[in-house]
């Protein structure tokens, strides 16, 4: 009989102990609602002790969800226990972000910022508690806490969306003028600045010998630039220039810097009452979103910068390791980037340029979409 009991209590406690370990699987902590279950635990290498916080801008853009999505996927399988973070275009909600981090002493910080002036104070914590810090996709300024930059070419952003307006509208050739209308990134953004520099390496002698005609005038960056990428004010931009300076004449081109402007656009202009495939503007943008894509097919938007965010990420998840384990990491610019106080090394990835006639080719084939995606975008 007591045989019989003490079996039952061992098989019992084996029952308990496997439901502890079920329970006990998932990991917890961090805020992302994109790591399902293709980022699980069986994709995460046994940990190696060493935490990195990653500190995102916002969850309203895909482009960042993805980004996030990436750099922990590829973090975890290294090893590591990542804190994924998004502020939602919250200055003060990343800084509490970055100072929790900091107080948990993670071993890393890998930052894309919402205004990077605001982290100075911050950035300076990180540096007294000797954490180094990588700027992602957007330059970190006015500190030398930063160690390394991971982007994309952002001036050569700017230039592909350049290079297409010129071939596309055939400015070269030209014998009537065009006009043109532009919508630059937001102000707090190092990129910004460079890609409207990189557009105007291309556009701006069209500008000076009147193949291209701005009728707003608004052509500098500091006229032309969107606070913090905001799609509703580059529609009721455009909206102001349709109405101000085109009720007699037709936009021919909308500069756009930002697929989330393009869709600004496109409803500004189908409220003018513009027709997909009747005097319609051609629009650029940048992100390759799965809804610009879908738009790119449709026809209600013209072209698109492609910058795989899983090949980012894993140039700076690279950084990372190689940061933590005491050896140099890949660099592919010690000039460009200056942020005030030093030039930062940096590995830019190259951006790509994607119309209706090449997305197949980007997307689809490389697996970055499914057609089911595109599809579905809303």
């Amino acid at each position: 009989m007591k045989k019989r009991i003490l079996s039952m209590i061992l098989a019992a406690t084996m029952v308990f102990a496997l439901a502890l370990t079920g329970c006990g699987s998932n990991d917890s902590g961090n805020s992302d609602s994109g790591s399902g279950s293709d980022g699980g635990s069986e994709e995460k290498a046994e940990s190696n002790g060493k935490k990195v916080g990653v500190a995102m801008p916002t969850q309203s853009s895909e482009r960042w969800i993805k980004d996030g999505e990436n750099m922990k996927k590829q973090l975890e399988a290294l090893g590591y226990e990542v804190d994924l973070q998004y502020a939602e275009d919250d200055i003060q909600a990343q800084t509490s972000q970055l100072e929790t981090m900091i107080a948990q002493q993670v071993d890393c910080l890998v930052i894309a910022s919402i205004d990077s002036e605001a982290l100075v104070n911050v950035l300076d914590q990180a540096k007294e508690a000797n954490i180094p810090v990588i700027a992602y996709d957007r330059l970190l300024m006015s500190t030398d806490a930063v160690s390394y930059y991971a982007s994309f070419d952002n001036e050569g952003v700017g230039r592909k969306i350049g290079e297409y307006i010129e071939e596309k509208a055939g400015l070269a050739s030209a014998t009537e003028p065009q006009t043109i209308e532009f919508f630059m990134g937001s102000p707090d953004d190092n990129n910004a600045v460079l890609l409207h520099k990189g557009v105007m390496s291309v556009l701006q002698k069209y500008l000076d010998n009147g193949t291209l005609v701005c009728k707003s005038g608004r052509t500098s960056f500091e006229d032309t630039c969107i606070l913090r990428w905001s799609q509703e004010t580059a529609q009721q931009n455009c909206e102001n220039f349709l109405t101000g300076f085109y009720a007699e004449d037709d936009l021919d081109i909308a500069c756009s810097a930002f697929d989330g402007f393009a869709y600004g656009i496109k409803a500004a202009l189908e409220g003018a009452g513009y027709k997909v495939g009747t005097k319609w503007p051609l629009i650029t943008g940048q992100d390759a979103e799965v809804m610009a894509v879908k738009n790119i097919i449709e026809g209600s938007q013209t072209q698109t910068i492609f910058k795989d965010t899983g090949l980012l990420a894993e140039k700076c998840v690279t950084m990372v390791q190689a940061v933590l384990e005491g050896t140099e990491p890949e660099i592919n610019d010690t000039e460009t980037y200056d942020n005030g106080v030093k030039v930062v090394p940096s590995y830019l990835c190259e951006p790509v340029s994607l119309d209706k006639d090449n997305y197949k080719e980007l997307v689809i084939e490389s697996g970055y979409y499914t057609e089911a995606d595109i599809e579905n975008a809303e």
